[in-house]
């Protein structure tokens, strides 16, 4: 039964990475996620200064990488990112109590009024994708920053590519 949850999960995220280009109609938004409220596998001792769990700050934790990068012009989660989208979902849905801000960035090319659009699709391309793998839409938001966040100020394709991206920020982050 297990293997074939890991089975189906590996699925749908193939199938929502690759469709994350559109928006779904009524018929395709599915059925809800159970609620898990007051369900939660990190202990108090397991917390850090900001109240996170250090499995979200350790550096050794994929959880700790909380930036999806994306391709220029583009609004579709790059497959070399689905373990790390995975792996927020999956502690995610493990703990409920916990929120997240989705936020959308661009490179500084483009229009103010064309980057926050896209950087908006980023960020609810991100959250279709979490939801998809289980997590409750009531733990998510998403915002658009469009360019005004650069990680990396520099004006070639390897500070662009560093821009491109939608940030995973927990409660206690924003």
């Amino acid at each position: 039964m297990k293997k074939m949850q890991v089975v189906l999960l590996s699925s749908v995220l193939a199938a929502v990475l690759a469709g994350c280009g559109s928006s779904p109609t009524a018929e395709q938004s599915g059925a809800p996620v159970e609620s898990r409220t007051g369900v939660s596998t990190v202990n108090a001792g397991d917390m850090n200064g900001r109240n996170l769990p250090r499995e979200l700050t350790d550096p050794g934790s994929i959880l700790s990488k909380r930036s999806v990068y994306f391709d220029l012009d583009s609004y579709t989660i790059k497959s070399e990112q689905r373990d790390l989208v995975a792996a927020h979902a999956k502690f995610m849905t493990k703990n409920p109590q916990f929120k997240v801000l989705l936020q959308g960035n661009t490179d500084e090319r483009g229009s103010s009024e064309y980057n926050l659009s896209l950087g908006q699709k980023r960020s609810d391309a991100l959250k279709k994708a979490l939801v998809l793998l289980g997590v409750s839409e009531s733990q998510i938001e998403t915002v658009s920053l469009g360019k005004e966040k650069p990680r990396n100020e520099g004006h070639d394709e390897a500070a662009w590519s560093e821009n491109r991206r939608a940030d995973i920020l927990y409660a206690g982050e924003f």
